[in-house]
C-alpha cells in the first residue's frame, strides 16, 4: 500500500474533510493520530477507520494552542505527515467598508496562527530524520470570486497561508521535507445536510468545474495519499489542482 509504515497526525480530523483524509491514509497503510476539539466527532471517525482493519487514535488538542500541539507531537514522537484542515471563524455578506477589524482579520489571523504552529511542530520533528510532508487544503481560490461575493477576509486569510506554503517549502526543502496544498473549489459533499439553501450552494460550487461537479470526499482523500506518498517525492511548493477544472492553471 502506498502508505505503508507511515504515521500520520491530522488536525481537524473530526470533519468531513479532514475525516476523509484520515480514513484514506489508514485504507493506504499509516497510522492515523486524529485531533481536533470534540472527543466525539474524534471517535466516530476512528470507529469506522477501526472496523476496516485500519489504526486510529485519537486526541483534544486544539490547533491554535502551540503548547497543546507541541505536547501531542512529542507524546506521537515520529511522524511523516502532518496534514492541517481545521476550519475558522469568518463573517461573510457584509461590505468590507462596513466590517469590524476583527470580523475582517479573523479568517486571516487564525488560520496563519494554526497552520504555523502546528507546520513548525511537525517540522521540528521531521528535520532530524530528513524527511516528511505537510499538507494544507484550500489554496488562493478563483480572483473572480471577488465581484461576485462579500467574502470579508476569507480569500485574503486563504492567500497568506499559500504564502506560508511556499516559505516552508523554501526553507525545509534540505531536509528533504515537502509542503504541498491540496487546491479545491470547494466540495459540495461536505456541507451540512441540514444547511439552509444547500443544493443551491452546492450547484454554484460546481457551475464553473467543466466536469460539471466539484471534488468528492473520496476525491480528497486520494489526492491526499498522492501528496503524502511516495509517488509525489518530486513535488512541494506546490498546489495540486483538485477542484475540477473550476481553476484553469
Amino acid at each position: 500500500m502506498m502508505l505503508d509504515d507511515k504515521v500520520a497526525i491530522i488536525y481537524g480530523a473530526g470533519g468531513a474533510i479532514g475525516g476523509a483524509i484520515a480514513k484514506a491514509f489508514a485504507a493506504q497503510g499509516a497510522r492515523v493520530h486524529l485531533t481536533g476539539r470534540t472527543r466525539a466527532t474524534l471517535e466516530k471517525v476512528a470507529a469506522e477507520i477501526r472496523e476496516q482493519g485500519g489504526q486510529a487514535e485519537t486526541a483534544e488538542v486544539d490547533a491554535m494552542d502551540e503548547t497543546a500541539v507541541d505536547e501531542h507531537a512529542a507524546a506521537v514522537g515520529t511522524f511523516d505527515i502532518s496534514v492541517n484542515v481545521t476550519a475558522t471563524y469568518d463573517v461573510q455578506g457584509i461590505p468590507m467598508v462596513e466590517m469590524s477589524v476583527d470580523d475582517y482579520l479573523a479568517p486571516v489571523t487564525l488560520p496563519v496562527r494554526s497552520r504555523f504552529i502546528t507546520s513548525r511542530a511537525a517540522a521540528r520533528h521531521m528535520i532530524p530524520r530528513r524527511s516528511g510532508v505537510i499538507l494544507f487544503f484550500g489554496g488562493e481560490g478563483d480572483r473572480s470570486i471577488h465581484r461576485r461575493y462579500q467574502l470579508g477576509g476569507l480569500v485574503t486569510g486563504f492567500v497568506a497561508v499559500e504564502a506560508m506554503r511556499r516559505q516552508l517549502a523554501g526553507e525545509l526543502g534540505e531536509y528533504g521535507i515537502r509542503v504541498v496544498t491540496l487546491q479545491t473549489s470547494g466540495i459540495a459533499e461536505s456541507l451540512p445536510a441540514d444547511m439552509p439553501g444547500r443544493e443551491g450552494l452546492a450547484a454554484e460550487l460546481a457551475a464553473p468545474s467543466p466536469l460539471n461537479r466539484t471534488a468528492t470526499l473520496a476525491d480528497v482523500g486520494n489526492a491526499a495519499v498522492f501528496a503524502a506518498s511516495d509517488w509525489a517525492a518530486s513535488v512541494t511548493g506546490a498546489a495540486i489542482n483538485i477542484s475540477c477544472g473550476a481553476f484553469i492553471d
